[in-house]
Formats: C-alpha cells, structure tokens, sequence
C-alpha cells in the first residue's frame, strides 16, 4: 500500500500541510492522484528495485533474455532463457513463474515503451498454451513530444490537469468541438480530435500551452518535462509544446484472473503483461501504476500462503522447440522490424477501417511466411517473431470487433454495439511444448 511505499522511500509530493499532495488527469472526476513531480513511476520502480537488491534470497539476472515456458502436463515447469547472443542457453526449473514483462508498444513506429517492449511476456504465453484477451485496444497517450531529435518523450497527462489546454496550428484551442471535458476527456477522444485536427489542417503536430501558469511552479511541479523541453530550446512557461499522438500502453495481455493466475497452473502474470479486465478497453491514467502495485502483492501474497504445496517434480526434462530449417542470414529481420512499426502505425493506429486493418493482415501475413521456420538465434531476431505473432493477433481482433469501444475506433462502424460486443476476443492455442 501507499504507507508501505513511503516506508521504503518513495519520496511522493506533499503540500503545505504535509498531507499527499493530489493532482488530477485525463477523464478523472477529481483532484485524486499522488505523484512524484512529474516522474511517479520511476521513482516508485527505483526504489522497489533498491530494496529488492538488498534481499539476499533475491538473485537479479539481467541480459536475460526469456523464451519460452516450460510445461508439463500443461502445468508450469519453469522457463527457458538465453543470453543477448543465443549462444547460451539455461533453463530455470520453477514450478510458479511470473511474468511481467510489459506491453507489446513496439509494433508501433511512434511509443513511449522502452525498446524491449516487444510482446515476449505475451508470446511466450500463448505457445505455452495461456490465453491471450483484449488484444485490439491499444492506447495512444495524446501529448508526446514532437521534436525532430525526439518524438517519444511523454508530455504527462497531469500538465492538462494543473490547465494547459491544446491549440492547432492556428493557435486556436479545439478540444472544446469534441467533448464536455475539453483537455480532460479520455484519452482515446482526445488523441483522435488531435489526429484529426492534424488531417485538417495538414500538420505533423499540435501545441500544448501552459505558458499562462508561473514559471517557478512549472520548474517544481514537472522539473523532468521543464528540463527536457529546455533541452529543446522550448521554456514551456512562455513557448507551446509541439505534441501529437503516440502509442503508450496495451490493454491486451495474457488473460488472468483477480489473483493474477493464467490457465496453466503455476503461472502468472501482473501489470502490462497481464489483462485481467481492469482497464476495460482504455485505460484512466496513473492505474497502471496501481495495477502493478495491487496485483503483484496478490500475486506474492497467494504464493506465499500456498508455498508448502509448492513441490519440484524430480526427473522433468524439457521439450525444447528450436527449428533450424532456414537460416537467420537470408532474412532481413530489421527490415522486417521496421515494415511492421510502419503497417501497424499506419493501419491499425488511432483509427481503422475494415480496408485498412485487411491490407495490414495481408503484409503481416506475408512477413510470417517469410520468418517462419527461421532458426533464430540472437534476441533481436526472436523479438521480430513474437512481435509478429502478436501483431496479427491485433489486427484479428481489430477485424473481428465490428464498433467503436474506447482506444479500438473504426470509421466504418463509429459507434459502441453492446448488443453484439459487450464482450471480450480471446485467443488461445494448443500448447506447442505442453
């Protein structure tokens, strides 16, 4: 919980009276969200990290790269790593693994994920025979910096929070054409008004302006955004944020339940990796964080009560699938990488359409056949696969729900059908090493 955060360190803001300082963001009703100026979720991770590092029944691998589950009898037997090259491989034999390993923001050209963002949690799931949900809603966070020497840099949510509103090219603020909440409406409304502001008006981008609120404030309040946009050459407290729309987060993940476990005994997963529901299908801003938080104590808690039943099973010998029926040098996996970002972007982005999500199905397909069979080797080479796998996943899915419901928007069905879509796409495979 919260107290347990500051007794380990997390420095959040406090105001005068020494109280949780709260500010408020995107489709919140009211002023309810503790933050850390204007970098919550590194601070928090920082410090879980540090103490984390201090456990000595805690052993740390980085440069660890995971490839599959080991399973036996469909139960979870541990897992399958390899190092940043693929020259050595180590299987760890658990009987309860979790993964959290975060979202799958790399299919796209423009993200605020981390390069490592590649959906492995995911992909390594449904081959061990996990369910995979919700894979079409991926959210787009509508404020990113858009500088030619970055464009992933997050503009927090929160600056629109404390009154910063956006303007077109023009100048103009427009977010009051598109919904009651002006700059506070959910993110999937405001990332389209912006696209759409952008077609109108042939632009790359949009401004943020908080310029009206005191400079001091705005150094104390976001020191990370004041510092980088000075970087920039941008004083935020006189200049407009050039921003645009960027893919931040994925709704989908392995399908689990309120305590975290997936359909193979013995394995979880928590935070972006996992979709137990929660979001629904976008996303509030800060819960990702509290999602993290709430569901990795549940999951630790519920295998710390059931750890006398926990047992090793002697003997098990894994099944590892490694095919080497083409070889890594006549495929151009970076090309592929690429390809992919711009047909995801392009296609199965902000908005969608039954032509444009089809014309994405039929390149994906084609790089698939072109990959298939490939006996990858470096980590590089085997995120390419995985994010291919679930690149079609969301395009199925995409393809499948025939309306508009939070970040999955299409032009040829602009409304909400609860009658025939008030419910969930799920997939699942056999298992090819159970």
């Amino acid at each position: 919980n919260i107290a347990t955060l500051c007794l380990y360190g997390v420095n959040f803001d406090r105001d005068e009276g020494r109280m949780l300082a709260l500010t408020r963001e995107g489709a919140h009703s009211m002023n309810r969200i503790i933050h850390t100026g204007d970098a919550t979720g590194k601070e928090v991770c920082d410090t879980l990290v540090r103490a984390v590092s201090t456990l000595n029944n805690v052993t740390i691998r980085e440069q660890t790269f995971a490839i599959d589950i080991l399973t036996e009898n469909g139960e979870c037997m541990g897992v399958l790593t390899s190092n940043e090259d693929g020259t050595e491989l180590k299987a760890y034999y658990a009987p309860v693994v979790v993964c959290a390993s975060g979202g799958y923001g790399q299919l796209y050209s423009r993200t605020t994920n981390p390069e490592v963002a590649t959906g492995d949690g995911a992909a390594l799931a449904l081959r061990a025979g996990a369910e995979l949900m919700d894979m079409e809603f991926v959210q787009f966070h509508p404020t990113v910096l858009f500088h030619p020497e970055n464009q992933n840099f997050l503009i927090s949510e929160a600056v629109r929070g404390e009154g910063a509103v956006l303007r077109n090219n023009k100048g103009e603020r427009f977010m009051e054409n598109y919904h009651p909440m002006k700059e506070l409406a959910p993110r999937d409304v405001v990332s389209r008004a912006i696209f759409q502001e952008m077609q109108k008006t042939g632009t790359t981008h949009v401004f943020l302006d908080i310029a009206h609120k005191d400079k001091e404030f705005l150094k104390n309040r976001f020191p990370t955004i004041f510092n980088k946009c000075l970087s920039y050459g941008i004083d935020i407290s006189k200049d407009f944020i050039p921003v645009a729309p960027c893919q931040h987060y994925s709704m989908g993940g392995i399908r689990t339940d309120e305590w975290g476990k997936t359909r193979i005994p013995g394995f979880y997963a928590v935070g972006e990796a996992a979709c137990n529901g929660i979001h629904g299908a976008n996303r509030l801003a800060s819960n990702s964080l509290l999602e993290g938080l709430v569901f990795g104590k549940r999951i630790g808690r519920l295998i710390q009560e059931n750890i006398d039943k926990i047992k090793i099973r002697e003997g098990f010998r894994p099944r590892i699938r490694f095919i080497k029926e083409k070889t890594v040098k006549d495929i151009d996996f970076y090309g592929i990488k690429k390809k992919l970002q711009e047909i995801m972007t392009s296609n199965v982005g902000i908005i969608r359409s039954e032509e444009s999500l089809r014309e994405a199905m039929k390149i994906i397909s084609e790089m698939r056949s072109e990959v298939e069979g490939a006996g990858v080797v470096h980590t590089s080479q085997m995120e390419v696969v995985n994010m291919l796998t679930l690149a079609e996943l969301v395009v199925k899915a995409a393809i499948l729900r025939q309306e508009s419901r939070g970040a999955h928007y299409r032009t040829d069905y602009p409304a909400a059908d609860d009658h025939n879509w008030h419910k969930n796409i799920i997939f699942r495979t056999g298992g090819q090493n159970a």
